[in-house]
């Protein structure tokens, strides 16, 4: 978001050179300086590429920062055996500025820019979310998929449904029209946000009736997922994670067992 006083990225990609490339990326569009990096939650293509951004302040939400910490490591441990090469002199390097909780009550100003910053939850537990009220442009972070398997590892589905149906009722409010979501193509209106709420409803039923008739993992890896569906991307490789993740928590509850867990 190029303003007055500054360029505002947003999210810096899984590796270092990825974000070295964002540099020179930005570079060729406006000569106008960075003033602030910002990461929307804390899943590694959101802030790996840090490193190349070391002079310039990094803020997320505080939450974020800490499971960053916690769980950047094996991020890019486990990048490293997908990527090889691409991931090369990538450390993990997490936030360095937690974003203050002011600037989420109150629209924030930069070079005659009014931003938005809110705090929602469900996707992970600390889901933060952008709006450029000039353009009326969403930055939605993981919380807004676009004919994309939505990623679960952090979801929290019910919350996560709460959190998109508050991002409609803001739509209907005219507070953004265009929406960038995590993946998938940009869209004007509510077409990824009703699409990840689709996803996140027919996926907590069909494991819920799935554990209840007794069927096993194996048996439900192997059943077709609706014709709506079957065209995204990641399917069906992020449909199985999500199972492998999630479906033996849904069986444990159908089974009585009280540590169960609903995502």
């Amino acid at each position: 978001i190029v303003t007055d006083a500054g360029v505002v990225v947003v999210n810096t990609g899984p590796s270092r050179l990825y974000g070295e490339q964002q540099r020179r990326a930005i570079a060729r569009v406006t000569d106008r300086p960075v003033a602030q990096v910002i990461q929307l939650n804390l899943h590694p293509d959101y802030f790996l590429g840090n490193q190349a951004w070391a002079d310039r302040p990094t803020r997320a939400l505080a939450g974020s920062i800490a499971g960053m910490r916690a769980e950047g490591g094996a991020y890019a441990d486990n990048l490293y055996r997908l990527c090889g090469d691409w991931m090369r002199g990538t450390e993990s390097t997490p936030s360095r500025e937690a974003i203050d909780p002011a600037l989420l009550s109150r629209p924030w100003t930069l070079g005659g820019r009014r931003l938005v910053l809110r705090r929602l939850e469900g996707h992970t537990g600390d889901d933060l979310v952008l709006i450029d009220a000039a353009t009326g442009v969403l930055f939605a972070g993981g919380l807004v998929f676009a004919q994309r398997v939505p990623t679960t590892p952090h979801a929290d589905v019910p919350r996560w449904i709460a959190s998109l149906d508050a991002l409609e009722r803001g739509h209907a409010a005219g507070e953004f029209r265009v929406v960038v979501p995590s993946h998938g193509p940009v869209h004007e209106g509510v077409a990824g946000i009703r699409q990840t709420r689709d996803w996140l409803h027919w996926l907590n039923a069909r494991m819920e009736d799935s554990a209840e008739q007794g069927l096993d993992l194996a048996e439900l890896l192997r059943q077709p997922v609706p014709d709506r569906f079957a065209g995204w991307a990641a399917q069906p490789a992020e449909w199985h994670r999500t199972l492998a993740q999630w479906y033996p928590r849904y069986e444990a509850r159908a089974l009585g067992a009280p540590a169960a867990r609903r995502p």
